[in-house]
């Protein structure tokens, strides 16, 4: 079920009736119940697959554990990767990599017929796959010790706030969590319930309030030049933002109902002042697990200066390509690869002081990431390019460059007087969005409007609520993060 749901607005309070209801030695057992029964609304058939990752992790954890022989844990490990990787790359990779080796056998004139199976991609597979490999990999370096009660061990992996599209957790935060018990805190769930809030406006008045102006655009890309492309590609920016952040906001509000703290998954990221002060604030627990599963381990920067520049864009790409099985996914991750090579040699060779956060570095981060984010949400490679070579098409005539645009649009049906509206109303959530984000990288805005006298702080509650209702009425959106 999808948190914007009518189900979910259901599901929630039940839960959070329950959980503080029953005697606290049995509360691990209501967030098993309910987020197996949150994941089987997706699809009954794929709870066989998170409960055969769960149960091979667990097992291998245990094993390695028992053992003293390092050629046995790493057998134990071995397997584990093995058959956890294996269930993500079939249903995620299978069709892809069969295109992709049909696609290259063709081009050399060398006739294959391609193989594809009709499979569904199960929904939050590259999550709760990260986070039990994160488990076996963290039981093997004696990092933590192996979970022994499968209930709560399996509590821990289909935990439902952040089960479908994270943060993806660390055993040592959200294990130890779920086996102890918890005490109802009336700040933390009032604290909780904003942050359920903001997420819902973030998810609602702006991410899809703007999705069908960029849907538009980029599902028929070529039918757009100029400024249609340019707003589609700025619009985007702030959907994929809110839509994400939005979700794990939800998230951790919701575990804070459950007096659950998840990691804090994004910190004003649009307001760094590099691309890797901006990897530091997007996404931070994917950020974080390629960091200490794959870029640590490749050696870091441990081994000179050329060798940490080919684990950085390894990194990335694998990166991109976690993100989806397509060609657009690998290269939008390549680009920020080699933009933080790029960007580091240039702080290296002109000894720039990057503790200096100035509006001038934040601006072209921001054009940066805004620029590759064509990448990711193109359909295809020769979309992405399109729209790079044709949206400042005409903008030497700034005049006739938003006529046109508007006359593209207005072709289109995007600026009746209805959408156009909706559209005003959602560059002033974003004014709103930005503030927020502004503030709150020094300050918690929420604590700080918690602070307020009544009168204050219960209208920016009801114009919150207000955004969240009128825009509400568009329908339900499915997150983005859903399909990775």
């Amino acid at each position: 079920m999808l948190f914007n749901s009518n189900a979910f607005y259901v599901f929630l309070p039940i839960v959070f009736t329950v959980y503080w209801i029953i005697p606290a030695r049995y509360r691990w057992s209501v967030l098993f119940v309910s987020s197996y029964y949150f994941y089987m609304s997706w699809n009954v058939k794929y709870v066989t697959l998170i409960l055969t990752t769960t149960l091979v992790s667990y097992g291998a954890a245990l094993l390695m554990e028992r053992t003293e022989s390092r050629r046995k844990k790493k057998l134990c490990l071995t397997a584990a990767l093995l058959i956890s990787f294996g269930i993500l790359f079939f249903f995620k990779y299978f069709n892809f990599l069969s295109k992709s080796v049909t696609d290259f056998m063709r081009s050399i004139a060398i006739p294959v017929q391609e193989t594809t199976l009709n499979l569904m991609l199960p929904v939050g597979i590259s999550f709760y796959t990260f986070q039990t490999l994160s488990y076996v990999i963290d039981v093997y370096q004696g990092e933590v010790k192996a979970c022994r009660h499968l209930g709560k061990y399996a509590t821990f992996i289909s935990f439902f706030p952040q089960l479908v599209a994270g943060p993806i957790e660390r055993t040592k935060n959200l294990l130890p969590q779920i086996e102890g018990e918890h005490t109802f805190h009336t700040d933390k769930a009032i604290y909780g319930a904003k942050m359920i809030a903001w997420g819902f406006f973030k998810k609602i008045a702006i991410a899809d309030t703007i999705a069908v102006y960029v849907d538009t655009v980029y599902n028929s890309a070529k039918s757009f030049t100029g400024f249609p492309l340019l707003l589609a590609t700025v619009l985007f920016t702030f959907q994929i933002y809110c839509d994400f952040s939005g979700y794990s906001d939800i998230a951790v509000g919701t575990a804070k109902l459950l007096d659950i703290d998840l990691m804090t998954n994004f910190k004003s990221p649009y307001f760094a002042a590099s691309i890797r002060e901006f990897w530091s604030r997007w996404h931070i627990s994917l950020s974080t697990w390629f960091r200490d599963y794959l870029y640590i381990p490749l050696g870091g920067s441990r081994r000179g200066a050329w060798r940490n520049r080919w684990n950085l864009l390894v990194t990335f790409l694998v990166s991109g390509l976690w993100h989806g099985a397509n060609w657009t996914y690998v290269l939008w991750g390549g680009i920020h690869g080699l933009g933080q090579i790029l960007e580091r040699e240039w702080i290296r060779i002109f000894h720039i002081d990057t503790k200096k956060r100035t509006w001038v570095r934040i601006g072209l981060t921001f054009l940066f990431v805004s620029v590759t984010w064509i990448f990711f949400r193109a359909n295809k490679i020769s979309d992405a390019g399109y729209i790079l070579t044709h949206l400042l098409d005409g903008i030497t005539n700034p005049i006739a460059y938003l006529a046109d645009g508007y006359q593209a649009f207005r072709s289109a049906g995007m600026v009746q007087a209805s959408g156009l509206k909706t559209l005003i109303t959602s560059f002033l959530c974003i004014l709103v969005l930005l503030i927020h984000d502004y503030l709150e990288q020094k300050n918690d805005v929420w604590q700080r409007i918690g602070a307020l006298k009544k009168p204050i702080r219960y209208a920016v509650y009801f114009l919150l609520l207000f955004a969240v209702l009128y825009s509400r009425q568009l329908g339900e959106y499915e997150f983005v993060y859903f399909q990775f």
